[in-house]
């Protein structure tokens, strides 16, 4: 009761825990003394906790002085129960109801750092810090088990206190995370680190959480009318036509980003002060299903938001800046829960066999290869290459195999993304240094991937072809449709090829001095060479200042030795073989350039600048130099044959028998695959007889081996010519 003295002369022990410390009182009703629990409710104060309200809308003057004098009076309640005992806190804390309505208002209502509130006046401002801090006291005090020798509680029966009277919970571990993260993590990290240890009820409540969680992204999708690619379920007739993130009202698409900005800034939060949930987590696949959110929703999201018109370009504003947060925070949940169930075991030596981990992160990227949005996004953060890396270094046996695939899947993830990949990555941390608490929130927050590493100059620019910047331009240009192409290139080149950096920095206004001072209408200006080349002018250029090189380099090692010279000679009478004289070349008779059809379809060398006589005379045909070699042999001594044989016969018949001619390239044709070792086939056998009489035993031997050898001669061969063509570099692919 309150005025009532307690009796403490002598008759406690100061070594008792709190559950078992017993208080002597004195009845304010009929005087005598009675002995009690320390932990009972009547000795709880009659104080009343008011709940915490969310801020006003406005700072009209009545609005924020309601608000400043109720938060005023939760200062002040909260300063009383911090400045009790240990034993009247706990006792407060226990049976007091409405301490409690206190605590869970302020988690509820209290505004996030990514919410968007009108800003505080400088008073109020101060004022709602105090209570901030303040709540966040209370909850450390109440996870404390032992605040000194003199005031403890059994941890068995602590762990009880806290379960049995809901003092904790998962969602109130949630957003103590989320609203005390910032410049606290070490002592959040002991503190939820002490109620999960004391207390391991806490792990099954979090393991029946997780549905919760994963549901939350199944309704973000529903209300987009959207599905998973691995649903399969129909749907229902009165639901064919769904809303899109496209059309569907644009409060709702509002709510929806803002629900998937709180939600993702909360798991994130839980997770970087408690990263041993990710086990828990990963138990309901719960990495699959969030890349496979972040490939189907959050695409229609950001579309969405590109192409929607909003009259008001701050809400679209604010919408990216949310959708990006919420993409960065996605990523860095995936990364948690692999680094934590895979990678820390290892790295930290906590076990022996090492195997079932490296396996379970091979399976994991292998699960992620489909996901290619994901893939290129997560690869961009947090390098794939750095983590095989250090596994590869960590465990030799790692099949090469399996990692080669790995890094290939990613390579093609970002061809087919048409994005510039990154060259410079920051190098893999063996261990998170989790010391910097807050170090992803604390980056700048006007890009998409604000901590990117910056590459020296322009020559680590990665090259890109003009369709690709074509893509870049229309990215930007999308979005912001009355900027110039010029303008938007010279933004691009600046920031790396970054469609997403370019974007925020426009629409937030803080481009480069340099950048702002140009016309942001400006066109794009097209390089006009004014003296084109063709093909092998350029081609006689390069190779002009190539002999000129080495005829310099010949000239200032002319001080040498003999031997050293030598390369250089080589050098160049190789080199000397590349003339400009063009090699006439006869072409066998039975040469048959069916599968070049394919090559000529392609329209090679449409774009090249060259001279309309060039356009209009044919060019003679010429073999590539690396086809010159056994072909050619071959061919010149089949046609010298020929043509001493021609030279033999007297054209004394203005027209001469077709019989005799054809006996004449067939003996020459048999010579000739004799020679090659290439039986000649029978053709008269595999005639055979007429149809319905039956086929001799050799005619049919002789049809079953032209079948199956028709593939090396006439134009049966087409598609492996022209793979052969491709592999050369002759076709482009």
């Amino acid at each position: 009761m309150v005025g009532s003295h307690d009796v403490r002369d002598g008759l406690r022990m100061p070594s008792l825990p709190l559950d078992e410390l017993q208080v002597t009182l004195k009845d304010p009703v009929t005087g005598r003394l009675r002995t009690i629990p320390a932990l009972h409710q009547s000795r709880v104060a009659a104080r009343h906790f008011i709940v915490y309200a969310p801020p006003p809308g406005s700072c009209a003057p009545a609005l924020l002085e309601e608000f400043l004098e109720r938060v005023d009076f939760i200062l002040k309640d909260l300063k009383f129960l911090l400045a009790l005992p240990h034993d009247l806190f706990w006792c407060q804390v226990i049976y007091d109801e409405s301490l409690q309505k206190c605590l869970d208002s302020f988690l509820s209502c209290a505004p996030r750092r990514f919410d968007r509130h009108i800003p505080f006046p400088p008073a109020v401002q101060q004022v709602h810090d105090k209570l901030h801090r303040h709540v966040f006291l209370t909850f450390l005090r109440m996870s404390t088990h032992k605040e000194s020798k003199d005031h403890h509680i059994t941890p068995s029966l602590f762990g009880e206190i806290l379960y049995d009277n809901f003092l904790f919970d998962i969602p109130k571990l949630l957003d103590i995370c989320v609203l005390f993260g910032k410049g606290n993590s070490s002592l959040l990290q002991k503190m939820i680190g002490n109620i999960f240890q004391q207390q391991p009820s806490y792990y099954q409540d979090l393991d029946d959480s997780v549905p919760t969680l994963l549901q939350v992204f199944s309704s973000i999708m529903e209300v987009c009318g959207l599905q998973p690619k691995d649903c399969k379920e129909p749907l229902r007739l009165e639901e064919q036509k769904l809303t899109t993130p496209l059309d569907m009202p644009e409060q709702e698409l509002q709510d929806a980003v803002i629900y998937l900005c709180d939600t993702s800034s909360t798991i994130w939060a839980f997770l970087e002060i408690f990263p041993l949930a990710s086990d828990t987590l990963q138990k309901h696949n719960f990495l699959s299903s969030l890349c496979s959110f972040y490939e189907v929703c959050c695409s229609e999201l950001e579309s969405a938001i590109i192409k929607r018109k909003f009259q008001d370009k701050s809400i679209q504003l604010d919408l990216w800046r949310r959708l990006s947060h919420s993409r960065k925070k996605l990523l860095e949940i995936s990364h948690i829960i692999i680094s934590n169930t895979c990678l820390q075991p290892i790295l930290e030596h906590r076990v022996e066999n090492i195997q079932p981990f490296v396996e379970e992160f091979l399976q994991i990227l292998t699960n992620l290869l489909p996901e290619r949005r994901f893939l290129c996004d997560y690869d961009e953060l947090f390098p794939v290459a750095d983590d095989i890396h250090l596994l590869q270094q960590v465990s030799p046996s790692l099949d090469e195999t399996r990692t080669s695939y790995l890094l290939h899947g990613v390579q093609s993830a970002w061809a087919e993304a048409q994005r510039p990949r990154p060259r410079c990555v920051p190098p893999a941390q063996t261990t998170p240094d989790r010391s910097k608490e807050g170090a992803c929130e604390d980056r700048k927050q006007n890009s998409y991937y604000p901590e990117e590493p910056e590459c020296a100059g322009a020559t680590a620019a990665p090259f890109l072809s003009g369709v690709e910047l074509d893509s870049l331009v229309s990215q930007v240009k999308d979005l912001l449709p009355e900027l110039g192409e010029g303008f938007i290139l010279r933004c691009l080149e600046e920031y790396g090829h970054n469609p997403e950096i370019v974007i925020n920095h426009l629409l937030e206004g803080n481009l480069s001095p340099h950048l702002q001072e140009l016309d942001h209408s400006m066109p794009r200006q097209e390089k006009v060479n004014p003296c084109p080349l063709s093909p092998r002018g350029q081609m006689f250029l390069r190779m002009t200042n190539l002999m000129f090189s080495i005829e310099m380099l010949w000239t200032l090692q002319g001080s040498g030795k003999e031997e050293d010279k030598s390369v250089i000679i080589a050098q160049k009478e190789r080199y000397a073989s590349y003339n400009m004289v063009s090699e006439e070349h006869t072409v066998d008779a039975d040469y048959d350039d069916e599968y070049d059809d394919t090559y000529d379809g392609n329209q090679v060398g449409a774009n090249d600048a060259d001279s309309d006589d060039e356009l209009i005379s044919r060019r003679p045909f010429t073999i590539p130099r690396v086809l010159m070699s056994r072909e050619k042999d071959d061919r010149e001594d089949e046609f010298d044959e020929e043509e001493a044989e021609e030279k033999t016969v007297m054209p004394d018949h203005f027209v001469q028998d077709p019989a005799v001619l054809r006996e004449r390239a067939e003996a020459r044709r048999a010579s000739y695959l004799a020679k090659r070792g290439i039986r000649h086939d029978n053709s008269t056998a595999v005639a055979g007889t007429t149809r319905g009489q039956g086929q001799s035993r050799e005619t049919v031997q002789e049809r079953r081996k032209k079948e199956s050898n028709k593939g090396t001669r006439a134009n049966h061969n087409r598609r492996a010519m022209a793979d052969r063509k491709r592999n050369k570099g002759m076709i482009p692919s």
